[in-house]
């Protein structure tokens, strides 16, 4: 156990206190769920660049950084949905919770082949994690901030990173294909 396993271990216990605040009710209840929120988040980053920069990386990290990631952005993508329920708001979240289904599975496939670098984490997936993040976090914090509608900036981002999850979502499965049907011709 290390220090970036224990940030992403604590990402993991966040989730119930996220969504508890959330259900608080009262005038605070969106500040104080965007707060847990954002801790999480930013347990997200900190995890990642304290394993790298301390070699702390390690198989256990690995598989949960990317669990935990999902975990809270699932959970966040639910009670945004609820806050604003209308096709608008669960077409993107269902794009994007579907997306890491797809992918998880993919990457969990590659590895039983060896080929699981054929799907690492690219370019438009951290563009696109980064757009999610904000996204959620201004569609929780709801309110308007320095007098901008900070959950129509959100729905915009959320859109936005719907758009970069299919395309990543793409990247990963044109790297896959060929892999896919050379397996299929191979055992078939």
């Amino acid at each position: 156990m290390n220090i970036p396993n224990i940030l992403t271990l604590l990402r993991i216990l966040l989730i119930p206190v996220f969504v508890g605040v959330f259900y608080l009710g009262g005038n605070w209840a969106n500040e104080l769920a965007t707060l847990v929120f954002w801790l999480a988040a930013i347990t997200d980053w900190f995890d990642g660049y304290l394993a790298r920069r301390w070699n702390q990386t390690s198989a256990f990290g690995a598989f949960l950084d990317p669990v935990a990631d999902k975990l809270i952005v699932a959970v966040a993508l639910v009670l945004v949905v609820q806050t604003y329920p209308s096709p608008w708001m669960t077409i993107p979240a269902a794009v994007i919770i579907g997306r890491e289904i797809t992918i998880s599975a993919l990457r969990e496939w590659m590895a039983e082949i060896g080929q699981h670098a054929k799907v690492a984490v690219s370019m438009i997936g951290k563009i696109k994690t980064a757009a999610q993040m904000l996204a959620l976090l201004m569609l929780l914090y709801k309110d308007p901030l320095l007098g901008l509608p900070i959950d129509k900036i959100g729905f915009v981002l959320l859109y936005i990173a719907a758009i970069l999850t299919l395309w990543s979502m793409i990247i990963y499965l044109r790297a896959a294909i060929p892999i896919l049907l050379n397996n299929d011709q191979n055992n078939g």
